[in-house]
């Protein structure tokens, strides 16, 4: 593994932030691509070929990191931003939505972080962003994005995003926390992760939280958001279906019985 390189950092913002790093000569930081904010006069940006963590072992290993990344639904390209000028530099990664930047220094967490995809932001150049197949049953089957996960390894800064408001949970050997898929951040791999069945026929289908939940059992520290993406997406659907029926509830039963009311039988 390459040496992590060592960054300094300052997160600005409440609900919509962004990370400013400062980069000394020939430090540099990897990020999604599309992630940029901006960048000060000496920063060289290059588009890579897989994470950046494989680049000295040649071709083969690039592709095998590229691979990996394009199981989680990411791209197979990443962006790294080198400050190639005499002095201090700095360049700023934004949060694709509202919610807040996780900073985790992965050396303090025994070197690797498991965290839902599309979390990544950025990381100091050297940090690894490969696949967590999660290999129970249950979590395969119905675990949607909680199945495959990323996994960061390495000694250095990483950056994820949360949506909403986050809060950290370290839990004691045993302790079991039941979370909603979706609102499960990251967590480190002592943390046991698995899916498991709501139960109860009303429960489920009338529920309104689905069908499954993520069970977290200790020890370790999970990371929790309040917002997730899918549900944001969700009910931004939802609003836009309303809006283009005159602002009837589509969805509602409510909404059903007063279409067949009043006629509209569209």
């Amino acid at each position: 593994m390459s040496k992590m390189h060592e960054i300094d950092f300052k997160i600005y913002g409440d609900d919509m932030q962004f990370v400013e790093i400062e980069l000394d000569p020939m430090e540099a930081v990897v990020a999604e691509a599309g992630g940029m904010m901006y960048m000060e006069d000496g920063i060289a940006m290059e588009t890579i070929f897989g994470d950046g963590s494989q680049q000295s072992s040649g071709f083969l290993g690039a592709l095998l990191g590229a691979g990996k990344r394009l199981l989680t639904g990411e791209s197979l390209f990443m962006t790294v931003f080198q400050n190639q000028g005499t002095g201090k530099r700095k360049t700023a990664f934004g949060a694709p939505y509202p919610g807040k930047i996780i900073p985790v220094h992965l050396s303090e967490l025994g070197g690797e972080l498991i965290a839902q995809k599309d979390s990544f932001l950025c990381a100091a150049k050297g940090v690894s962003v490969g696949i967590a197949f999660n290999k129970r049953i249950g979590t395969g089957l119905f675990g949607g994005e909680g199945f495959i996960m990323q996994r960061l390894t390495g000694d250095g800064w990483a950056f994820v995003h949360a949506g909403g408001t986050m809060i950290s949970r370290d839990l004691l050997p045993g302790e079991t926390l039941r979370v909603d898929t979706g609102c499960v951040v990251g967590f480190t791999p002592t943390v046991d992760f698995d899916i498991q069945y709501v139960g109860g026929v009303k429960s489920a289908l009338f529920g309104g939280e689905g069908l499954f939940f993520a069970t977290l059992r200790g020890p370790g520290r999970v990371w929790l958001q309040s917002l997730p993406l899918s549900r944001m997406a969700d009910r931004i659907v939802m609003a836009s279906r309303v809006a283009g029926k005159g602002g009837r509830e589509e969805g509602s039963l409510l909404g059903g019985l007063g279409s067949l009311l009043d006629g509209d039988n569209r």
